[in-house]
């Protein structure tokens, strides 16, 4: 039988009322409600040798997407493993950061004032968006120590405070767009002495990140160790630097040589403090002098070289075209394209990399710009359609973009565009009538006996019979 704890929430907030709050040890306990003021909840797990007769430290995921229990999930065997208290809850992107970080204070206040938390070692989380604002939490929330950012550079250096430095772990994939940016703030935080590590994972193991969050959390407990937090346990230290030389030298036997030389980086940071370098420094070494490590060193550089120029010019065109409405150069966006995909198909794996990063990265200059357009007091119709017809191109199998362009283009009486996208989506696959029939300004479109025809072409439905 699972053992439950009672516990008395008193809340040093005058918004929180007494209540009494059963959380079971091994399991999600949600929803739990944050309070009157406040709508949401948040989640919390226990491990299972969970104890109130000593501090843990906790890590809060945050989500932006409604997926805040999935995330932590993800999270359970690191804690189960390490000893942390995890708890999860959802941000709402439509909110104000101040309101955001007024929920996510309370939610910290509620948790340290409920459970017996370590408040020196408690750490935010998130995963894409969510990971963006969980690196702002420490600006403004300064009793956070640290960040576990998956996917997502710091959202904003600028606004970094070198008098309350925390601890900056990203985990991200070489096929990420992110990679390069997250390379580029770990040297900023490295200049600015804020304690940072990247965790590099590989093709194939982005829906397993498990070990991954484990390893930070095993990282913030030996910092911990580093400042005196907690006391230095040399068995536990060991013992990690082991794992990840064993770690290295599966790396190096594949030879993934630029993978275990960035590894090899973020040993020397961890356990630089305790004097466990000679070993370190000594396969750095080798690694560095392989011929191999020195090819792949030199076509890596010049993938990114390559890819920093093509960045510059997608950004500097979609600003350009959506401005003007420039929709001929769809198809130069079409060819751009199609290059990608050969980058991504050819055999320099450098290049597969970086085709599959700026593929990445226009979809999410695509998909900003048309948050941007959308915030707009009068929206850019003209503006927003020549980004629906660009994510129609860059995500040739997201019908979304398609319906969206059908609903737009019939609103403006355009058939024409209407019809051509109705068509190209059904020639990809699209056989959900239901959803055209219920898509916003179409009623004129669907009673065109073009678009009835393209219905008895493409799935044998035609709306009306169609006579010569």
């Amino acid at each position: 039988m699972k053992k439950s704890i009672l516990l008395l929430l008193l809340g040093t907030f005058q918004m929180v009322s007494a209540q009494q709050l059963v959380l079971t040890k091994g399991i999600v306990n949600t929803p739990l409600p944050i309070n009157d003021s406040i709508p949401g909840s948040y989640s919390i797990y226990l491990p299972k040798d969970f104890t109130k007769e000593k501090k843990w430290p906790l890590v809060l995921l945050l989500d932006l997407d409604g997926e805040e229990e999935t995330a932590l999930q993800q999270f359970i065997p690191g804690a189960e493993e390490e000893g942390y208290i995890l708890a999860s809850t959802h941000i709402n992107d439509s909110l104000s950061l101040t309101n955001n970080m007024l929920k996510t204070g309370t939610v910290l206040g509620l948790i340290s004032t409920a459970l017996p938390v370590d408040n020196r070692r408690v750490y935010t989380a998130g995963m894409g968006s969510g990971a963006g604002y969980a690196t702002l939490t420490p600006i403004f929330l300064k009793k956070i120590s640290g960040v576990i950012s998956v996917g997502a550079s710091l959202a904003n250096t600028e606004v970094l405070d070198i008098k309350h430095p925390f601890h900056f772990i990203g985990i991200v994939g070489k096929n990420d767009h992110d990679y390069p940016d997250m390379i580029r703030v770990e040297k900023t935080l490295g200049r600015l002495r804020f304690p940072n590590h990247v965790l590099l994972y590989e093709e194939g193991e982005a829906d397993s990140l498990n070990p991954y969050f484990s390893k930070a959390m095993q990282l913030f407990k030996i910092a911990a160790m580093t400042k005196g937090d907690l006391p230095k346990d040399s068995i536990y230290i060991q013992n990690a630097k082991t794992a990840d030389i064993q770690k290295v030298n599966a790396l190096r036997s594949q030879r993934k040589l630029l993978l275990a030389e960035q590894f090899l980086g973020e040993m020397v940071t961890t356990y630089a403090p305790f004097r466990l370098l000679d070993s370190i420094r000594e396969i750095q070494k080798n690694v560095r002098k392989d011929r191999l490590f020195k090819s792949m060193r030199r076509l890596e550089n010049a993938a990114f070289f390559k890819e920093t120029l093509l960045k510059e010019d997608y950004a500097f065109y979609m600003d350009e075209d959506v401005r003007t409405h420039n929709f001929n150069n769809l198809g130069w966006w079409n060819y751009q394209m199609d290059e990608l995909n050969k980058f991504i198909s050819g055999s320099n794996v450098f290049e597969k990399q970086m085709g599959k990063r700026l593929k990445g990265f226009v979809n999410a200059l695509a998909e900003d710009t048309v948050e941007l357009v959308m915030l707009d007091k009068v929206v850019d119709a003209d503006a927003l359609a020549f980004l629906y017809m660009l994510k129609t191109i860059i995500e040739p199998d997201n019908f979304d973009y398609y319906l969206n362009i059908i609903s737009l283009a019939s609103k403006k009486e355009d058939f024409g565009t209407a019809l051509f996208y109705v068509e190209e989506a059904l020639k990809l696959g699209f056989k959900d009538t239901k959803q055209l029939d219920e898509l916003e300004h179409t009623a004129l479109l669907r009673i065109d006996p073009k678009y009835n025809a393209l219905m008895e072409k493409y799935l044998k439905t035609a709306r009306y019979q169609i006579t010569e």
